[in-house]
């Protein structure tokens, strides 16, 4: 597994959104200069969250993005999920798979399900908040 920029960027915008006045729509380009990425990326970026409800997206003057929740009531796993899609290690083990014809035999697939459930457990266990106050 390999987080793409995509998700990584994600994790970026959430952050300085919740570092932000929660009750204010914060303007893309804002966003964008303070994190050094191209605004029409984050574009891209902030309709996947929206569409997933993790941002709350205001057009025309006064408009932005702002947060739906709390941050610490994001965690990093719903996030990347959003983003990268499902974050297992194998294909087999994503969402949804067809499973593999060797699966009943396949000695390697408890070790890739023990792997699959640590990445899972940790994304799912770092908030937002946790990240903005380096508690993780």
């Amino acid at each position: 597994m390999k987080i793409s920029t995509r998700g990584r960027y994600a994790l970026r915008v959430m952050i300085d959104l919740a570092e932000q006045d929660i009750n204010e729509y914060i303007p893309l380009k804002d966003v964008a200069l303070r994190q050094g990425i191209s605004q029409k990326y984050l574009e891209s970026i902030m309709t996947d969250l929206s569409k997933a409800n993790l941002v709350d997206g205001q057009h025309g003057k006064g408009g932005g993005y702002k947060l739906k929740k709390a941050a610490d009531k994001y965690t990093v796993g719903e996030i990347l999920r959003v983003t990268e899609g499902d974050l297992a290690p194998i294909a087999c083990l994503e969402n949804g798979a067809t499973p593999c014809v060797r699966s009943a035999d396949c000695r390697t697939l408890p070790m890739w399900k023990k792997l699959n459930d640590i990445i899972r457990d940790y994304f799912d266990k770092i908030s937002l908040a946790d990240i903005i106050n380096g508690e993780f």
